[in-house]
């Protein structure tokens, strides 16, 4: 009797293993996301909140090699130069790409995106912020209240997959 309960258990174990690999397996399938910059293996891809922590914990100078999904906020309404995706509260991240090398949709707002590349802590200048500003398409008067530099959480991508709608 202990055999069969012992071979049940080992059951149960094994089936719930394999399930949860498999929607693991699932998590990223490759036919539902389209390929900007350089393609990339798909491996350890942390969290908006987990990579909030990691921002939180970078001073400015360093660097880490980095993957992380979210929701992209905002994209670059001139070129799909530059994006800005969620990061955990209200944070965000700002996302620029490998030597200008490529450009995202400009209608990619509210899209799941993986980031594959460098994250860092950067200091952008008032005029810089102005300019992205009016990338953006932000009017006169948005534009004029930008009078102090900003600590922003910054990406480069060499790699970019986009969720397709």
């Amino acid at each position: 009797m202990n055999k069969i309960k012992l071979f049940t258990a080992a059951m149960v174990l094994f089936v719930g293993f394999t399930i949860t690999a498999q929607n693991k397996a699932k998590a990223f399938d490759i036919k539902d996301y389209a390929l900007f910059g350089d393609k990339f293996k798909v491996g350890k891809v942390l969290t908006k909140a987990e990579m909030m922590k990691k921002y939180k914990n970078l001073k400015k100078g360093d660097t880490i090699v980095v993957q992380f999904v979210s929701n992209i906020k905002a994209v670059c309404k001139k070129k799909g130069c530059w994006m800005k995706m969620e990061l955990a509260g209200d944070g965000e991240s700002f996302v620029k790409f490998k030597d200008y090398g490529f450009f995202v949709p400009l209608n990619a707002d509210n899209s799941q995106a993986i980031v594959n590349g460098k994250a860092f802590v950067d200091v952008v200048s008032v005029d810089e912020l102005k300019h992205y500003a009016k990338d953006a398409g932000k009017s006169a008067a948005e534009i004029a209240k930008i009078t102090k530099p900003e600590v922003t959480y910054s990406f480069e991508a060499s790699g970019v997959y986009i969720k397709k709608s």
